[in-house]
């Protein structure tokens, strides 16, 4: 379920595998509709990461919330679930495959953090800068005439053909 889409997005799922694919694609839809694309990247890495930690290791079941939250220079997205123990960051070896992922949300983020929830459970969050808008280009005239774009027109020579016949 997704509601408030303006400033505000609430996805609640099991921590699937294939959930996790959704997600991650009703994140980078969200963000395109605010206007940030810059951060899709970013967000579907941290959320997957989180996701995925609550599907291997959250107990006694799977459930979980995704919340995204746009505030003025941050993005905030943040994920709940029923386990009341705390994510830890830990020192992965060098060729292991997992126990890299809170790791590299820290890594991607402005901030992260965990917090427990008053459910029993936990919320673990990172924050993303929100980018500045664009440089506003000069305004131009939308209803200018011909002839006063003609006027502010530079005065050049004629055009003449440099093919000879």
């Amino acid at each position: 379920m997704i509601s408030q889409p303006s400033r505000h997005c609430t996805v609640e799922l099991q921590a699937l595998p294939s959930r996790i694919g959704q997600v991650r694609r009703i994140v980078s839809a969200q963000l395109r509709y605010w206007h940030l694309d810059p951060l899709i990247d970013l967000a579907a890495l941290g959320v997957t990461e989180l996701l995925t930690n609550v599907h291997r290791h959250a107990e006694p079941d799977k459930l979980c919330t995704v919340e995204i939250e746009l505030f003025r220079n941050c993005l905030t997205l943040s994920v709940r679930d029923h386990d009341p123990r705390l994510p830890e960051v830990r020192d992965a070896e060098a060729f292991a495959t997992c126990g890299r992922g809170l790791a590299m949300v820290a890594s991607v983020s402005e901030s992260w953090g965990v917090r427990p929830h008053i459910d029993g459970g936990k919320v673990v969050w990172f924050a993303l800068p929100v980018p500045s808008p664009a440089v506003a280009l000069p305004a131009v005239p939308v209803y200018a005439t011909a002839a006063a774009l003609r006027a502010d027109a530079p005065q050049h020579a004629p055009a003449r053909s440099a093919v000879a016949g």
